[in-house]
């Protein structure tokens, strides 16, 4: 009895905690029905008065539909997406497979590379896109994407490319693949946990992403979901707290759909650490 009674006494904690950590995203979605005097002045996830409305005039608020927003977020997630998982894919087999010059000096740049924050690298980055004629468009939050600048995913396949038996390589090589085709045939079927990994967090830091896209994007038609909540706020700092929430709202669907979707090949492509029997 003392440990059924301990299990239950931990189980109730874990239910409080977690009611205490979902109350952002409920009063969120309460909020949004709530007309703008009513939003902080009420702190009960019951609205008194329930505006509909709010979706539709959020919809449509900035002269654009919302709609724009959703498809520029896509794109640029979709295109990051791919393009981490291919670079970085390919920079980590070269890492842990290949032989070459310096290697060892390389892979530690490349480390130190994750340690260097976003706001010292921003100021050349923004020179060069601005001599190439890329600011305003999707190009600087794109392309890097395809030359493998995201440290972090490149450690994490590294690891894991390390954890494949080697022997693999050997009996391809004796098959008469390359380099290109162990890459292509053995290392990349094999590596799907670690690239789907790269894939979701990718695409949830991407399309969460509003530092960088509010230093490149300027122009309304190509402003993505975090830059078109912004634009609810005004200059003094009032806001159409009602349909900005709402909009709010909406944009979660995507990364909670991605996350509930994909949620444990996120903790397969971490812990994985070997070939599965």
């Amino acid at each position: 009895m003392p440990t059924r009674r301990r299990r239950w006494a931990v189980h109730l904690l874990v239910v409080v905690g977690a009611l205490v950590m979902l109350y952002p995203l409920f009063w969120l979605i309460s909020s949004s029905f709530k007309p703008n005097d009513e939003i902080f002045t009420d702190p009960g996830l019951v609205p008194k008065t329930v505006v509909p409305d709010n979706y539709a005039t959020g919809w449509g608020a900035l002269g654009v539909p919302f709609s724009g927003f959703f498809a520029n977020s896509f794109i640029i997630a979709a295109a990051a997406v791919a393009g981490n998982v291919m670079s970085c894919s390919m920079a980590a087999y070269a890492f842990a497979r290949l032989s070459f010059r310096f290697r060892r000096l390389w892979f530690a740049i490349m480390l130190m590379s994750i340690m260097l924050p976003i706001h010292v690298l921003i100021v050349p980055q923004y020179t060069l896109f601005k001599y190439l004629g890329w600011v305003d468009t999707f190009l600087p939050l794109i392309v890097p994407k395809f030359l493998a600048v995201d440290g972090f995913f490149i450690f994490l396949m590294v690891q894991f490319i390390r954890s494949l038996p080697r022997e693999l390589d050997d009996a391809a090589r004796i098959d008469g693949c390359g380099p290109i085709l162990v890459y292509w045939r053995i290392i990349l079927p094999l590596s799907r946990p670690a690239l789907i990994t790269t894939a979701i967090f990718t695409f949830i830091w991407t399309w969460d992403d509003f530092f960088s896209q509010l230093v490149y994007l300027s122009d309304v038609s190509t402003y993505t979901v975090p830059l078109a909540l912004r634009a609810f706020l005004d200059s003094s700092g009032g806001s159409s707290w009602g349909p900005m929430l709402a909009m709010a709202v909406l944009s979660l669907i995507p990364i909670l759909g991605f996350f509930l979707i994909f949620q444990r090949r996120i903790t397969e492509g971490i812990s994985t650490t070997g070939l599965k029997g």
